[in-house]
């Protein structure tokens, strides 16, 4: 039987045991990717072009570079996620802060997605048993927890730039992604009356 814990779920007021944590737990890291790569899209959709490939001095890295280096990075990881180390030998990292001059946006935001793809198909499956084997990074073990918890910190690191890049970039025309400045007080009394109509709805507008 699984051990019992002081831990209860929301929604159901239930206790919940190590299955459903673990169930919870991988359902949670799914849905963080998710809104990770949205935040980014929906900051680089606001941006032309030229922003796009723009960098802000010689030593920063462009939108396109970090989108990029995260899915060169989400291949490497993602691929046979359980049974093969997540640095491959085919990976070529430095190239990835590389950004040829032929290169378009459109092929940018097409290898964005393909890495993407490669963490969802890999989170996916995942079961609450799976997250305690042992899996490798650069020869260093690590539990499954740490190796999603080490991805969720790299890639939440990654988007956070892209979002400044663009941001920056957009200046006073930026489309606000989160609360707009000065507004908490108008947006915390909206979701008030959100969550009266529906508690799930607003929870996912407080993000």
């Amino acid at each position: 039987m699984d051990a019992l814990i002081e831990c209860y779920n929301s929604r159901t007021g239930a206790v919940m045991n190590d299955q459903s944590i673990g169930e919870h737990y991988l359902e949670d890291a799914l849905r963080t990717f998710r809104d990770y790569k949205k935040l980014a899209e929906r900051a680089f959709e606001q941006i032309d072009d030229e922003d796009f490939f723009r960098t802000i001095d010689r030593e920063s890295n462009s939108i396109a570079v970090n989108m990029k280096h995260l899915a060169g990075n989400m291949l490497s990881r993602w691929t046979d996620f359980l049974t093969t180390d997540g640095e491959k030998p085919e990976r070529d990292r430095d190239m990835e802060f590389v950004m040829l001059p032929q290169t378009t946006k459109a092929e940018m935001v097409a290898y964005w997605d393909k890495g993407w793809q490669c963490t969802f198909d890999a989170v996916q499956p995942l079961k609450p048993e799976n997250l305690m084997r042992r899996v490798t990074i650069r020869g260093q073990d690590h539990t499954v927890v740490q190796a999603i918890n080490r991805q969720l910190a790299h890639y939440a690191y990654h988007v956070g730039q892209i979002v400044y890049l663009a941001k920056h970039f957009k200046a006073s025309d930026w489309q606000s992604l989160s609360v707009p400045k000065n507004k908490s007080a108008e947006f915390n009394k909206y979701l008030e009356e959100q969550m009266r109509k529906s508690p799930a709805a607003s929870r996912e507008e407080a993000k």
